[in-house]
């Protein structure tokens, strides 16, 4: 995996092959991040990172400017890598060891970007949870938005505050405003 643009633009990472993820394809990263650009300033940004696994997203966030940057994963093995990674390349990354939705439902922190990237293999009423709690507990700033990856096996347009999808390959974000 590598940074595709901003002051780490082409720094390649590599993660143990032991943690439990599947990262983001370069191509999906690239495809959501023009689309942020042309929505957002970076370094105005609070981002809140969900299922964070190796920190792809927020590396990428981090490499672009935005200075407060949480990231939550239960796995331990993630947290670590994040800590690692960001400690070596001075991002300034919080890290949260913690099952998402129970920290969903005790946060009070809003952020401007929500990314979700939770297993694939999610049922649709584990999908639904995550806006229903991040709308419910108020965790977006206004004009804010959450985007869910998910596979192109995976509808989730009939959720509340869903806005559209963008598909790249088997990959697809889903916004929620």
């Amino acid at each position: 995996m590598r940074i595709i643009s901003g002051t780490f633009k082409g720094r390649r990472i590599t993660a143990p092959k032991k943690l439990p993820v599947r990262p983001t394809t370069d191509i999906a990263k690239e495809a959501l991040f023009n689309i942020l650009n042309n929505a957002f300033y970076f370094d105005e940004l609070s981002v809140l990172d969900l299922f964070a696994g190796t920190g792809s997203i927020s590396y990428e966030f981090a490499s672009r400017g935005s200075k407060q940057i949480t990231v939550v994963d239960r796995d331990y093995g993630c947290i670590k890598f994040i800590n690692k990674t960001a400690e070596a390349f001075e991002m300034d990354i919080q890290t949260i060891t913690s099952d998402v939705f129970k920290f969903l439902e005790k946060t009070k922190q809003k952020a401007n970007v929500i990314f979700a990237d939770p297993p694939y293999a999610f049922k649709d009423e584990q999908f639904s949870k995550i806006p229903k709690l991040i709308f419910q507990n108020n965790l977006l700033e206004d004009n804010g938005v959450l985007i869910v990856e998910h596979s192109k096996h995976t509808d989730l347009s009939n959720l509340e505050h869903y806005s559209y999808s963008k598909h790249y390959g088997g990959t697809v974000f889903s916004f929620f405003e």
